[in-house]
């Protein structure tokens, strides 16, 4: 056959950026039929009270509130906000002192993606650094059971937490609108070496939250939301350039929040920290980044050094019977590797079943068999070295 037989191929650019098909997704209204469950919906976003939620998950009919939190996240305007997430704001005021205290050992710290450096406070790793300064505290907060609920909804089980803090004093200025981790922390021409279906995947690898610790009005900078957003393909190419980024600042929403209220949003939803507009709040919140047990996290985060600081109290709380096997569950999950690989299948092999055995196995293990903190420090030691290469 001939060359002049063969049709041209039409060089067709797949990653041409269409604001028009971006407002037709965000002009979508969210519809309280679809969400029965919800408090209230404001400016498109469903309002869940953890009240209720707590109650859910006593009756054991949490799944309910999954199902709808993973449409929501995924087909649904992307954005939840539970009013009371924590129910006992005296531990949110405990863990704000811890993050004071580390605040003063290290300064304001250094770097923000999407904002000047150095204009607000920002602890990396805060999880790892509060979990070392004061394990009472650490277990109280992170055993909280909406966690779990919320984690497993979007990511399903063995998830991997992950927190910064930050911190927006008063007159500091609004964040650049952007995608979050792991492709909206890539330049433009990396993320186009990912092919298409990759960069839609990749939203579905980490859960975006926030805990507030403070009260933050209207004035003092919510989170800047743009619901819907997530649902435009080419987003993480999208969301450097200026006609998007006008778009967002004529479209985006914000919403009040107390203490103790968290936010959770699918990472690639269009957002930005806010403009602190007044003279006496320091716009305090801790920011969850939760990771699938198949996914990259962004900090390295020494798992066996926070359960190794923890279990003496935790063992504690489990002899006297002061900590709920649901609650056991999500502070394991959290503060160990609740996944069975990575690892080394010549020495860590699995027996009797599929998987090897996780830290999180151990841990449990270790606390039903009342181990004593030196025999539980030897055993996890083991199973460090037996998951090495």
């Amino acid at each position: 056959m001939s060359s002049q037989n063969i049709p041209a191929k039409k060089d067709l650019d797949p990653y041409v950026l269409d604001l028009a098909q971006f407002n037709e997704l965000c002009k979508q209204k969210t519809n309280e039929i679809d969400y029965p469950l919800a408090h209230s919906i404001e400016k498109n976003i469903p309002i869940y009270e953890g009240d209720e939620l707590r109650v859910s998950i006593d009756l054991n009919t949490g799944q309910n509130y999954k199902d709808e939190f993973s449409h929501i996240l995924e087909k649904g305007p992307g954005i939840i906000i539970i009013k009371n997430f924590f129910e006992n704001k005296n531990d949110v005021d405990k863990m704000s002192q811890v993050f004071d205290d580390l605040l003063q050992k290290q300064g304001k710290g250094t770097g923000d993606h999407f904002a000047k450096e150095g204009a607000n406070g920002r602890i990396w790793n805060v999880f790892e650094k509060s979990a070392l300064h004061d394990s009472s505290t650490f277990i109280q907060y992170y055993k909280n059971p909406l966690l779990d609920l919320v984690a497993q909804s979007w990511l399903g089980p063995n998830y991997q937490v992950t927190t910064q803090l930050n911190v927006i004093y008063p007159n500091g200025k609004e964040q650049q609108p952007h995608r979050d981790f792991h492709l909206g922390f890539q330049e433009n021409d990396e993320i186009k070496k990912y092919p298409l279906h990759i960069q839609k995947m990749s939203q579905h690898l980490t859960l975006q939250g926030g805990v507030a610790h403070v009260d933050i009005p209207l004035d003092s900078g919510p989170t800047q939301l743009l619901p819907f957003s997530h649902q435009y393909d080419l987003g993480y190419l999208a969301w450097r350039d200026p006609a998007f980024i006008e778009y967002f600042k004529e479209h985006h929403v914000q919403l009040p929040m107390e203490k103790g209220d968290a936010i959770f949003f699918n990472p690639a939803l269009f957002h930005a920290g806010g403009e602190n507009k007044t003279k006496n709040i320091n716009r305090s919140v801790n920011l969850l980044q939760i990771s699938s047990a198949f996914s990259k996290t962004m900090e390295t985060v020494d798992l066996y050094k926070i359960i190794l600081n923890i279990y003496p109290r935790l063992l504690e709380l489990y002899k006297n019977d002061l900590i709920e096997a649901r609650d056991l569950d999500t502070i394991l999950t959290a503060s160990c590797d609740a996944y069975s690989f990575p690892t080394n299948l010549d020495t860590d092999s699995p027996l009797g079943s599929m998987a090897p055995q996780t830290a999180k196995d151990l841990s449990h293990e270790a606390l039903i068999q009342n181990w004593n903190y030196s025999k539980f420090k030897e055993k996890l030691l083991e199973h460090k070295i037996r998951r090495q290469s």
